[in-house]
């Protein structure tokens, strides 16, 4: 253990969802057939079935890696090898006021303890939507932070009467995160799509968009924004390919349109958008490319009219 490391407080025996990381108020030996995150149709039961393990279990054979953001050094990404559930990965964003961690991962040990304790601790912990869960009273137990969820996805929460764990609902469109007084910029913004409750975060020039508005791989390509190319789509599942309607993307458009970023970090490892220098005056950089993919999709679901269309960035 790290000097000055938080103490491991983990619920080793809890049911954990395989295909989705939930963790359940449901003790290992205990009979329990479904996940109600994956029998919604935003998520999927797999092929074989509903399946659980434990933390216990996982610690037999799991680890978390990191790796640091290659234009934004004080961006941390971290995501469980060899892959489980969802596979995505939470950021951890270094301030000077103290740090936040962007979505979660279910998996927690003590090494990942120590290394989040190396880049300065948490002060709290922004989490996009109920696939993200996991664990989450465990992490914030352990490191004695609260939980910033959208108010509206409270339904979807297991273990709420966890003792010490600290659980914040946002309903308001834009919250600052971290105390009152310590202006950095940093705010969670409510824009629902995904879920109803579906969050962005928002510091610097950086956006952290999740699942809310989902990078393709043409979104890296490093000549972007050739007329007719897509970089972004928006999903009310992923899995199972059932898209938002344009009157939400464009309720989502407007929320970020007027947010000042540069670049969009994605749910997972590969989805790091940056602006190019090729691009600036061209395409309007990220921001412009995610109104053009609004378009894009617009288009291709057959509307020849719509107020996507009449938008600039």
């Amino acid at each position: 253990m790290a000097a000055g490391s938080s103490v491991l407080i983990t619920s080793n025996n809890l049911l954990i969802c395989n295909a989705c990381g939930t963790q359940f108020p449901v003790e290992e030996g205990q009979a329990k057939e479904e996940c109600k995150i994956c029998d919604d149709p935003r998520q999927f039961v797999p092929p074989e079935g509903q399946t659980f393990t434990t933390l216990a279990t996982l610690r037999q054979n799991h680890k978390n890696i990191w790796w640091q953001d290659k234009r934004h050094p004080y961006i941390w990404s971290v995501r469980t090898e060899p892959k489980f559930a969802i596979s995505n990965r939470a950021e951890l964003i270094q301030t000077p006021h103290g740090n936040v961690l962007m979505d979660l991962i279910p998996f927690l040990d003590q090494e990942t303890i120590d290394r989040i304790t190396e880049l300065g601790g948490l002060e709290a912990i922004v989490i996009s939507h109920p696939h993200y869960y996991s664990t989450w009273a465990d992490w914030s137990r352990t490191f004695k932070c609260p939980i910033y969820v959208g108010a509206p996805d409270k339904e979807w929460l297991e273990r709420l009467d966890t003792p010490d764990a600290e659980i914040r609902f946002l309903s308001e469109l834009s919250t600052p995160i971290l105390p009152r007084g310590k202006d950095i910029g940093m705010n969670a913004i409510v824009t629902g799509g995904h879920f109803p409750g579906s969050l962005l975060l928002h510091y610097k020039d950086v956006l952290f968009i999740a699942d809310t508005i989902f990078a393709v791989p043409s979104a890296t390509d490093p000549v972007p924004g050739r007329p007719g190319k897509i970089s972004f789509t928006f999903w009310y599942s992923v899995p199972n390919r059932i898209p938002l309607d344009p009157d939400e993307m464009l309720r989502i458009w407007r929320i970020v349109k007027d947010l000042d970023f540069q670049t969009a970090i994605g749910a997972f490892e590969g989805m790091d958008i940056y602006t190019m220098d090729n691009e600036k005056g061209r395409t309007g950089g990220v921001k412009g490319r995610i109104l053009e993919s609004c378009r894009i999709t617009t288009k291709a679901m057959g509307w020849k009219e719509h107020a996507i269309f009449s938008e600039s960035s």
